[in-house]
């Protein structure tokens, strides 16, 4: 019996079916003609190139359609599906685990004043059950559970019951997981539902914590339904939104991951039949799988870069380029793989997907091409690096092999190959300390500097209130930017604060003057800044930022800097002092934003008296 998509029953009579071994093609056209057949308009993706100022490349499902949430005419009607080209360019590092990509294909459908929530939870159930065949009892649903002067979501929990499902399986969770946008400093936002699979079927350790979020691996987030009713000015208020809308978006991958009942995404027919030809029988692959993964998922991300004529450079959408053709080149050394494989596996890419996107037609001859040149200018740059070295020896000491790999990026597997020998010890210990001397770093900076609660030492009030400007820089850079933003460091002292943040190019003046307009408002808004102290584990769960490789004691303090409305701005672990409400720090000015090293950016700043 198919549940009817116009009705929703007491209690639908769900097919007990299994998993359906469906291929990757097969799952996404199934998804674009079951909206096609409830009248969304089929649209193609929009390019990676996007017009969008705020990101460098297309991140998400709803960005070609932001204008039409917001009242202006969709050309394409009310209702719309798409399978749009993405690229996240946050991720780039994480690949080789089992479910980070840089590009990614991003299933969604769309209302702009047209449905709402029970069409998007109804068709969203139907589509899983039925048409994917996925256990009901695989699944979790979780919705926004309210913040500040932010109500709780409950009519999409009492929507999920009235499909019946079991409100044991429903679960809240705060602004951080389930509630979505605005992307930049404003725009349509609003709280979420999320649908996520279990993988394992088997609780880690936490026992009955082990929830969507855990970090475990046994859940995967599938799909992701936005409701848009709202919208964020860019002081950080709400108000309704006059027409309200849904933005939903579920990655092709992570889906695939769930139907075809696999452990990883790149254990599913997308990426599978490309390790199996640069390992056949995957023998490798299952000894160490994280090479090979960033071999395809680099190859794939290669093929669509180049498929919209982009160039590597050290800026922009270059710079992005750059970054995953080196780590390419490197991977495919580190594995021995001929260039004759690479050459087959950009031309059958571009096969695989010139069908679902016409434009790739060509791209293989053009990654080609580009990932040669990147061969030549690294080889350039491994001599430049080698010519470094005193004398015609080819004993060097570990600290001319660690000076080596942090200032040329000559790795010690590069070095040994060019037939040089080291003390390993020595290098090791070299990088030991430099990894103390950064820890040293951070200590100064996330511990408060060395100052204590209530301290008189010269320069102590200065410092405590740049302390505190630190915060709402990184949540100022967080909201322009992107949540791909992360702190990497900072030193302040009594003038001026100096903090380093992940982030692959140079910002644009407009991007640096919001910045600085952001961070000026939420210190004339006059917000209090609480500090609590409470368990690590319970920080996180909280969405408190921390600083990814600092050790951490079990309990911490969390100083969140509260707006009017009384939800969260900003929320760090730190260990302090701040200031108690922001109208002390006066004026804030950007003087300085440069490179820091690579991947990095540095941006100096100071504080005036009004």
């Amino acid at each position: 019996m198919r549940l009817k998509s116009s009705l929703i029953p007491t209690r639908p009579q769900w097919w007990p079916t299994g998993l359906l071994k469906m291929e990757a093609d097969k799952i996404r056209q199934t998804f674009l003609d079951f909206f096609a057949q409830r009248k969304h308009r089929v649209v193609p993706s929009a390019p990676l190139v996007t017009e969008d100022p705020s990101v460098l490349l297309t991140t998400a499902g709803m960005q070609p359609f932001k204008k039409y949430f917001l009242g202006e005419t969709s050309p394409f009607g009310p209702r719309v599906t798409s399978c749009q080209k993405c690229f996240r360019t946050s991720d780039i590092e994480q690949v080789g685990d089992e479910s980070h990509l840089t590009f990614l294909e991003m299933l969604g459908n769309f209302s702009f004043g047209d449905y709402f929530k029970e069409a998007a939870a109804t068709w969203a159930l139907e589509l899983l059950s039925e048409s994917y065949g996925l256990p009901l009892e695989r699944l979790r649903f979780t919705y926004f559970k309210g913040e500040g002067s932010l109500p709780a979501d409950l009519e999409i929990k009492e929507i999920w019951q009235k499909l019946g499902i079991d409100s044991s399986v429903i679960l809240p969770y705060g602004r951080a997981d389930n509630f979505w946008g605005p992307t930049g400093r404003s725009g349509p936002c609003g709280p979420t539902t999320e649908i996520h699979y279990d993988l394992t079927g088997q609780p880690c350790s936490r026992g009955d914590q082990c929830q969507p979020g855990c970090g475990c691996g046994r859940f995967v987030e599938v799909w992701n339904l936005v409701f848009n009713q709202y919208y964020q000015d860019e002081s950080g208020n709400l108000s309704d939104l006059k027409q309200v809308g849904i933005d939903t978006g579920m990655g092709l991958e992570r889906l695939a991951l769930a139907v075809q009942g696999v452990n990883s995404i790149f254990e599913t027919d997308l990426f599978q039949p490309m390790i199996e030809r640069f390992d056949p029988g995957r023998k490798n692959y299952h000894r160490q799988p994280a090479p090979y993964r960033i071999l395809v998922d680099h190859l794939r991300g290669l093929v669509f870069l180049a498929s919209e004529g982009i160039e590597p450079s050290n800026v922009d959408r270059g710079y992005v380029l750059r970054r995953i053709v080196r780590r390419l080149i490197e991977t495919v050394e580190e594995l021995g793989i001929e260039p004759e494989k690479i050459s087959l596996s950009l031309e059958q890419l571009e096969e695989q997907y010139s069908s679902v996107y016409p434009e790739l037609k060509g791209s293989a001859a053009r990654a080609e091409k580009v990932l040669n040149q990147e061969k030549e200018r690294l080889s350039r740059a491994v001599k430049k690096g080698l010519a470094q070295l005193a004398g015609p020896g080819r004993q060097i000491s570990g600290q001319e092999a660690f000076k080596l790999y942090s200032t040329y990026g000559l790795s010690p597997q590069e070095l040994k190959k060019q037939g040089y020998q080291f003390d390993q010890v020595e290098l090791e210990r070299a990088i030991e300390a430099h990894k103390e001397v950064s820890r040293r770093g951070a200590e100064k900076k996330f511990g408060g500097h060395g100052l204590k609660e209530g301290s008189a030492s010269p320069g102590a009030d200065s410092i405590k209130k740049l302390h505190t400007a630190t915060h709402l820089l990184q949540a100022a850079l967080r909201e322009v930017l992107g949540s791909g933003v992360h702190q990497k460091g900072s030193d302040i002292n009594a003038e001026r604060l100096r903090f380093d943040f992940s982030f692959g190019r140079a910002l644009t003046e407009a991007e640096l003057a919001a910045v600085n307009r952001r961070v000026n408002q939420m210190i004339q808004s006059g917000l209090s800044v609480k500090k609590s102290r409470m368990s690590l584990e319970e920080a996180k769960a909280k969405g408190a930022l921390i600083i990814e490789g600092q050790t951490y004691p079990a309990e911490v303090d969390v100083y969140a800097i509260i707006n009017a409305d009384g939800s969260i701005c900003s929320q760090e672990v730190c260990a302090g002092p701040h200031v108690e409400n922001t109208q002390e720090l006066g004026c804030f000015n950007i003087v300085k934003e440069q490179s820091s090293s690579a991947g990095i950016r540095r941006i100096k700043a100071v504080l005036k008296d009004d």
